[in-house]
């Protein structure tokens, strides 16, 4: 999941930066749909999730609201104004916010670890993208130092929406697939096993109905029109939307399903280091050593949110 998700990250940030989010979120809601539709028809015969129920669909759609939608709209915008590498590293804070859901939603408890394991995410990434400021503007040394975002902070807060959106989202998953479950029948195997890639499936149609809403609203239709000709970028919208609606979602789902979704999402939480070679080779961009420490101390702290 977390080598998916990566791979995700880096082709969904050169997409975005080519032909903006809103066309990039569009055109791989569409193609991740139509994967979704082959995968259920190979396995169920039918194009469309089987043995749905009324509260499966409404959670499942909330679910792909808030973390396809809104998640989505905010990581993306987050890739363009601050890199894959950063808005990865702000989606450690989807585990928090898992946990936190689940608290609430499923009476899970939290222990004084995983509260000292929020406060080392949060410090990790304060690292990665805080800056000291000790001197005025004459030169002089400051009596104090200042701490300012070496980041924009309409990116920052981007990525804050995107990983408690990502977290969130999760957990009203696993609200919708409990539904989905009571309502396959016995004996119906194939359906069970293929359920994750079904309940990606109604997120999807969530996701697509809400940017395409947002894309008229804005009246950025002739921009997807457009997009669709620029070969590069739908080149890497396919393989982010390979790697991310299709193949990680369906996993991170099936990871959810079977165990804590804050264990499914700490899984995930290694993107921000797996990112930084690619990163650097890639897009030749510089990674501090701050950088580094950070984004592994945010991992650590995500691990011990579930000892």
């Amino acid at each position: 999941m977390a080598v998916s998700w990566t791979l995700t990250a880096l082709c969904a940030e050169v997409a975005s930066k080519r032909i903006g989010q809103l066309a990039v979120n569009v055109i791989r809601m569409c193609v991740s749909l139509l994967l979704l539709s082959l995968t259920l028809y190979v396995f169920t015969g039918a194009p469309y999730p089987l043995f749905t129920n009324a509260e499966a669909w409404l959670w499942l759609s909330l679910s792909g609201f808030v973390g396809y939608f809104l998640g989505d709209f905010c990581l993306f915008n987050a890739y363009i104004l601050i890199g894959s590498r950063y808005g990865q590293l702000f989606m450690t804070l989807a585990p928090p916010t898992a946990a936190l859901a689940s608290l609430v939603v499923f009476g899970e408890t939290m222990s004084m670890m995983a509260v000292v394991g929020m406060c080392v995410t949060i410090f990790g990434i304060g690292i990665s993208v805080l800056s000291k400021n000790d001197k005025k503007a004459d030169g002089k040394h400051r009596r104090f130092v200042r701490l300012h975002s070496s980041l924009p902070v309409k990116g920052v807060l981007y990525g804050v929406g995107a990983g408690m959106g990502q977290g969130l989202g999760l957990v009203l998953s696993k609200l919708g697939m409990t539904h989905y479950m009571q309502t396959i029948p016995d004996g119906c195997d194939e359906v069970l096993q293929i359920m994750p890639f079904a309940s990606t499936f109604m997120r999807a149609v969530t996701g697509l109905v809400g940017f395409t809403l947002l894309m008229f609203i804005t009246r950025k239709t002739k921009m997807v029109a457009r997009s669709l000709r620029d070969s590069k970028a739908m080149g890497a919208m396919f393989l982010a939307t390979l790697f991310g609606p299709f193949i990680g979602v369906s996993l991170s789902l099936m990871a959810t399903l079977y165990t804590n979704p804050g264990i499914a999402q700490t899984i995930m939480a290694m993107s921000p280091i797996f990112i930084l070679v690619p990163a650097y080779y890639f897009f030749h961009q510089r990674v501090a050593m701050k950088e580094v420490v950070g984004a592994v101390i945010s991992v650590i702290g995500v691990t011990m949110f579930f000892l």
